[in-house]
């Protein structure tokens, strides 16, 4: 497997920048995130679950598989139809955006190498070209394929709900995801693994009643 890294450094930067999120890393400790660096099987695999649980995910993600013979690639996929990649209980939608995926990657019509040598926002213009990929895919694609350390992703709802539960915001406008992601930057990634944690009640942590710092 590999993992996000990062470490004292970058831990070190956060907690100087906000007493309350220090608060939340020396509770959480370490955590751990791991990467997965084949950015078309992480764009196809988020494309396969989108609005199913979890547990449907796992099922429909372990059928696509045994029909390409384990390999998630782009003529893995040119080679079936629309029709048995439904089979694998894909939705006719799903199957046609990810078919489309791999003739755009096999055409030539997306460089996914290319991205790495792109900016974040390069990056996200790029992949929300794609039928089925939209803003917060993009992001995701940015921390968790290829390892940007500066996202803070103002449409994912936890990170939304983290937020809230650090500084008591009733809720979270597009300029205080600005206003947070400039003072994380540019470790801003990390900062939302320790979010992540607080909004699935991962860290046992309680805001303070009084303002003793500036939000």
């Amino acid at each position: 497997m590999v993992y996000f890294e990062y470490g004292d450094k970058e831990l070190n930067y956060l907690k100087k920048k906000n007493k309350r999120l220090a608060a939340v890393i020396e509770k959480a400790g370490y955590i751990r995130r791991e990467l997965y660096p084949d950015i078309f099987v992480s764009l196809v695999n988020s494309i396969a679950g989108q609005q199913i649980s979890r547990k449907a995910k796992a099922s429909v993600w372990q059928r696509f598989l045994a029909l390409l013979g384990g390999k998630v690639t782009p003529q893995a996929i040119n080679s079936v139809t629309e029709e048995e990649l439904r089979s694998c209980g894909l939705s006719g939608r799903k199957a046609a955006y990810i078919k489309r995926l791999a003739d755009k990657v096999l055409t030539g019509g997306l460089d996914l190498a290319g991205l790495t040598r792109l900016s974040d926002e390069e990056v996200c213009a790029e992949l929300v070209k794609l039928d089925g990929i939209g803003r917060w895919t993009a992001e995701m694609q940015l921390i968790f394929s290829l390892g940007r350390t500066n996202i803070l992703s103002g449409g994912d709802i936890a990170i939304q709900n983290g937020l809230k539960l650090l500084y008591g915001h009733k809720k979270i406008t597009p300029a205080l995801v600005a206003k947070y992601h400039k003072r994380y930057s540019p470790y801003a990634s990390i900062a939302s693994f320790y979010l992540w944690a607080l909004a699935n009640g991962d860290v046992d942590y309680e805001r303070p009643k009084r303002k003793t710092e500036k939000n």
